[in-house]
Formats: structure tokens, sequence, C-alpha cells
């Protein structure tokens, strides 16, 4: 018996522990993904995902699938770990996504992500 009775507590410390020691995602890159998440739903863009373009609504309900796995695992850390991990390419196939707003050329969705997010940084949104 002292045996389960020592797994139990080991294991009642351990997940008090790591949940202790989990890092939430700073307020300030919290503000500037929710930010960049609103910026590309209300853009009226395109978004090409593994070779087939989707609405904006479609692409940023797909991007925050991304992002909450990410923070789930705690591989985020900032809005450019946002734009790397969740918001680039296809986790799948490694393809990059691209962004066409209007008669525009298609950008890669990083480029189109990093450029607003310099500017909101910069205050000149």
């Amino acid at each position: 018996m002292p045996n389960f009775f020592m797994v139990a507590v080991l294991t009642l410390i351990v997940s008090c522990c790591g949940s202790a020691l989990a890092v939430d995602l700073p307020s300030t890159s919290k503000a500037e993904i929710d930010y960049l998440l609103a910026y590309l739903k209300n853009s009226g863009c395109q978004f090409n995902r593994n070779g087939k373009w989707y609405n904006a609504d479609d692409a940023v309900s797909h991007i925050e699938a991304k992002y909450n796995y990410l923070i789930r695992k705690e591989m985020l850390s900032s809005a450019d770990d946002f734009i790397d991990k969740a918001a680039t390419k296809s986790s799948m196939s490694g393809k990059s996504y691209l962004v066409q707003c209007g008669n525009e050329e298609p950008t890669p969705s990083g480029e189109w992500f990093r450029t607003e997010l310099v500017r909101y940084r910069s205050g000149k949104r």
C-alpha cells in the first residue's frame, strides 16, 4: 500500500507543479495576435491554403485552431512565434500560405502578417 500512496502523492505534486510552471502568453503578445486575427477577418482578402482559396472567416477559423493548439502545447511566446508557427505555412504539407487582397498579387502570408505587425507596433494602424 505505501507504494500506491506514494505514487498518488507524486502524481498530485507533478500535476500541481506542472500547472504552476505553465507560462501564459504575455498580454502584449495576446493583444497583437488578437489584432492580427481581426485584421485578417476584416480584410476582405482571400487566403490560400494547400492550393485552395478560402475567405477570410474560414482562414481565421483555421489559424485560430492552430493557435489554440500551440497555446495548449506551450509552443508560443510572442506574436512573431504565432506568425511563424500558425500563420505562415501548412503543418501538414509544408506549403506556404498566401494572401490575396483585391487584384493585388498573392503575398506569402508570413510577409503579410509581419508587415501588419510592424504597422501595429508603430501605432500606424
